[in-house]
């Protein structure tokens, strides 16, 4: 097993990794029923994809000789109705000063990288991914 996920009511779970015994909290967001204290689960497939990209992104660049320290993705997860479900998801990455001038085949391996990440890979072909890649573009 991978993880568990316990329902601690209230709307919220804990979800605990099982080899590192890590976990967070998830709980509904304001807009069905919950808070919006922590995050939903929606916003956890979407920041998924984030983090996906940029890990494979970063395991690539190893084997370049370099390092992705300090590149940030903002994600923006957008919502439809009926039935509700992740409409689309907006990436917007930030590069730092460092890593701007790379080289256009670098560029274009690392986003190729990040483009066919596994999460990427998983998300059904109705939900909208725009990927803003910032000083890359």
């Amino acid at each position: 097993m991978t993880s568990s996920v316990l329902y601690t009511g209230a709307l919220r779970t804990t979800c605990t990794h099982l080899k590192s015994g890590s976990s967070f909290e998830t709980d509904a967001p304001i807009d069905n029923n919950g808070k919006g204290e922590r995050f939903s689960p929606t916003d956890l497939m979407a920041t998924s994809l984030a983090a996906c990209m940029i890990t494979v992104m970063g395991i690539k660049a190893r084997t370049m000789d370099m390092d992705l320290n300090d590149v940030k993705i903002d994600v923006l997860k957008n919502m439809k109705s009926d039935p509700r479900r992740i409409g689309g998801i907006e990436l917007t990455f930030h590069i730092p000063e460092a890593l701007k001038n790379i080289d256009a085949k670098t560029k274009a391996i690392l986003k190729n990288t990040g483009e066919t990440c596994p999460v990427i890979k998983s998300i059904h072909p109705d939900i909208e991914v725009k990927i803003d890649w910032g000083a890359w573009a």
